[in-house]
């Protein structure tokens, strides 16, 4: 899609910043992503001894202390300190003044899973061992799940519509479809995305009883996504912070740009016991239909990849149902950095718009050998050459959230 074929009011994405285990920073994210380069790792921020699962995704490259005041970072929890500092990246590739626009001109919609877990255990050992006293008053806020929109706000002086998406998952992607809508009521640029931090010992005993962690030791056999030994998937921390302007406001700036939102729908799962069944088919084809594409329009899919084997059987059967038994390459890098929970979409958005400026789809890791009755052509072992103009990401929420997104080059 040409510039000139461009609406004044859609969406473009016009800056990218990434923190993520497979590296800080939008090119060595990619370079480790094509090389197939695992983060999935024994983890270190804390004792994991005594856990059944032992693995995550840790963002080791990530120092805050070097990006952010001091007093910003005692004030605020490890997933705030991920956006700040992802939205400063993004700004900077973006090359975009917030300053010189109207306060209302500009917004934050963020998506966040956990809220705040590492501030809120560290406030709440404070208050066991040195009494009530010692509490931060910013526990008020910090571990809030809308924590890091606010002090986005507030750092860059953002007074338009502002908020929040908790839909697990499918967060990164609803909350960037969310900017996107925003736009065609005279907000001309919204600081969007997702970034979730729970690699903690409290946020561990929090995911852990819902039986979905894989509990395998080895870290290449941990999350192996439509495998045949498939056995849950490894948790992550990270995610990535988009810029999105109107179309119109970034043509005035000589903005390059990735790519542009095409359409977005989300459906929810019904109750296990209704007799229904799941609904991601819905969910595509109705993104498909926002955005006036057929099917064979669809170049790659960035796949929500659970790990899980019933769930990937579900997401296998909505691709064949959507777009047939094969017809379409699928990707799930995510398999290298496990998954992030409200910053995986956003992840996804930022490798998928990487995949179509160069023409590459990544693997989905060394590790993968597919299931042959999925019937998908998973990507795996190495990047694929093939042109890629249009992208459909796919994230699913755990309780019954589905959300697709497309994408297309600038």
């Amino acid at each position: 899609m040409s510039a000139t074929a461009l609406r004044e009011d859609q969406a473009v994405i016009t800056g990218v910043g990434v923190i993520a285990p497979t590296g800080f920073g939008l090119g060595p994210h990619w370079e480790a992503t094509l090389a197939g380069r695992s983060a999935i790792r024994r983890i270190t921020r804390f004792d994991p001894s005594v856990y059944s699962c032992q693995l995550a995704g840790e963002a080791a490259g990530f120092s805050v202390e070097e990006h952010l005041p001091t007093r910003l970072v005692t004030q605020t929890d490890r997933m705030t300190h991920m956006a700040l500092v992802a939205a400063d990246l993004a700004i900077a590739d973006a090359g975009i003044d917030l300053s010189g626009l109207d306060e209302f001109e500009a917004a934050v919609i963020t998506a966040n899973s956990s809220g705040g877990f590492e501030f809120g255990q560290d406030e709440l050992q404070r208050l066991w061992t040195r009494g009530p006293r010692s509490v931060s008053a910013y526990l008020s806020i910090a571990w809030f799940y809308a924590a890091s929109t606010g002090q986005l706000s507030i750092r860059h002086g953002l007074r338009g519509p502002c908020g929040v998406v908790a839909t697990d998952q499918a967060g990164g992607l609803d909350a960037v479809a969310a900017a996107g809508r925003v736009l065609a009521d005279g907000v001309r640029a919204v600081i969007t995305g997702g970034t979730d931090a729970s690699l903690c010992s409290w946020g561990f005993v929090t995911q852990i009883p819902g039986g979905r962690l894989s509990r395998v030791a080895d870290p290449d056999r941990a999350y192996l996504p439509f495998d045949e030994q498939a056995s849950g998937y490894v948790p992550g921390e990270g995610g990535a912070i988009l810029i999105v302007e109107r179309a119109d406001h970034a043509a005035d700036r000589q903005a390059a740009g990735y790519g542009v939102i095409l359409g977005h729908a989300a459906t929810f799962d019904p109750p296990p016991w209704s007799g229904h069944g799941p609904r991601l088919a819905d969910a595509i084809r109705l993104a498909l239909r926002d955005a006036g594409l057929e099917p064979g329009e669809v170049d790659a899919v960035f796949a929500d990849a659970a790990g899980i084997p019933e769930a990937d059987e579900i997401e296998a059967a909505a691709l064949r149902e959507v777009f047939g038994a094969g017809q379409v390459p699928v990707c799930a890098p995510k398999a290298m950095t496990g998954r992030l929970y409200a910053g995986a979409g956003a992840l996804d958005i930022a490798t998928a718009l990487l995949a179509i400026a160069n023409d590459t789809l990544p693997p989905t890791g060394a590790a993968i050998r597919p299931r042959a009755d999925h019937q998908i052509d998973l990507v795996t072992g190495a990047p694929r050459r093939a042109p890629v103009g249009t992208v459909l990401v796919v994230a699913r929420g755990h309780g019954g959230f589905n959300s697709a997104l497309l994408l297309r080059g600038m």
